[in-house]
């Protein structure tokens, strides 16, 4: 009979083979007939029975085949560790690398530098794919941003904010202004591979205007306009907030020109005791939550069938803020977003 080379067994076929070796040999069976009854040979029959008069059932258990976890790695586990700290907390320029992102390439070759090792770049790859780092889609951020302005933002300045609302028992809601047009289109659709599927857009292109403000409670008040912000526009705006609220508004928006306008400044002076606005650190739109209002309207507008005039775009914006003002709870959950999470636990 064949004998069968037990290395091409799978592990647990191995362990049973050892088991019925194991069984024969306790029935009082010698290692050669033993042999003949597994397919075997008497020399394997016989290193498993003495294995197993040595160590008992532990010697025969199937066990893990390869390297062992580390081996033949060109770096230590120390290296490793090193590395993955200085990716998360440094870029490659600031490391005098010529690169914006860590890619395989700019990680090889700071290795390379710091450890005389040249990894293949298929190989770095392996490395990265262990470490749990995988290849992603930026955070777009404005390099003018002062980081130290933003701290004092956070840590300083609003927390200031929040306790003289909560003092004053003035509501505080975050402002922006946002442009729609109908010659912006993000939706997929399925068509078969290798020919994109065709969506007809006007070439004439329309656009919309909309100032907007919310709180983290899911209030939301917006207007819509279709000349360019100017002070007057922003003057309507704010009267239209004070008009519509209860109490003292604490409006925070960002830096543009108009709001710091002389006639935005004579106005506010008049109105003090109804409105104040304060300002965001330079180049952090990722710190206002409107702007995560301003997104999902974006998307929601982009999607669905084009709107073909200036009226379909200004129809189809008021029906999506509409909707959007009868769900406070959607709202409030922007503020969930880790960038604007410290502006989520202020009630007056």
């Amino acid at each position: 009979m064949k004998e069968t080379d037990a290395r091409t067994l799978s592990p647990q076929a191995q362990y049973e083979l050892r088991k019925q070796v194991i069984r024969l040999r306790k029935k009082g069976m010698s290692n050669l007939d033993v042999a003949d009854g597994v397919d075997t040979t008497p020399s394997h029959a016989s290193q498993i029975w003495q294995a197993y008069l040595r160590s008992g059932n532990e010697a025969i258990k199937p066990k893990v085949r390869g390297r062992r976890k580390g081996a033949k790695r060109k770096l230590t586990a120390e290296q490793e560790t090193a590395v993955q700290k200085l990716l998360v907390d440094k870029t490659p320029d600031q490391l005098k690398l010529h690169f914006a992102l860590w890619t395989r390439d700019a990680v090889r070759l700071i290795i390379k530098q710091l450890y005389h090792i040249d990894l293949p770049v298929r190989t770095m790859g392996d490395y990265l794919k262990r470490w749990g780092f995988t290849p992603q889609k930026p955070v777009k951020r404005a390099y003018e941003q002062d980081p130290k302005k933003l701290t004092q933002w956070l840590e300083t300045d609003y927390p200031e904010i929040a306790a003289r609302a909560k003092q004053e028992k003035a509501e505080i809601q975050w402002g922006d202004e946002t442009g729609i047009q109908n010659t912006a289109y993000n939706a997929k659709g399925f068509s078969p591979k290798g020919k994109a599927p065709i969506i007809t857009l006007n070439a004439k292109k329309s656009s919309i205007n909309m100032i907007s403000a919310i709180t983290n409670q899911g209030k939301v008040r917006f207007m819509l306009y279709r000349e360019k912000m100017s002070s007057k526009v922003f003057i309507k705006f704010l009267s239209r907030l004070i008009k519509d609220a209860s109490r003292k508004v604490f409006l925070i928006v960002d830096n543009l020109k108009v709001h710091h306008s002389i006639k935005v400044a004579e106005w506010l002076k008049e109105h003090t005791e109804n409105i104040e606005v304060f300002f965001l650190p330079p180049y952090a739109p990722e710190r206002n939550p409107d702007e995560y209002l301003n997104s999902n309207l974006k998307h929601k507008i982009r999607s669905g069938i084009p709107a073909r005039s200036q009226d379909e775009l200004m129809k189809k914006t008021r029906s999506f803020m509409k909707t959007i003002q009868k769900r406070p709870q959607h709202v409030s959950n922007y503020f969930k977003h880790p960038m604007i999470s410290y502006a989520s636990n202020v009630t007056v």
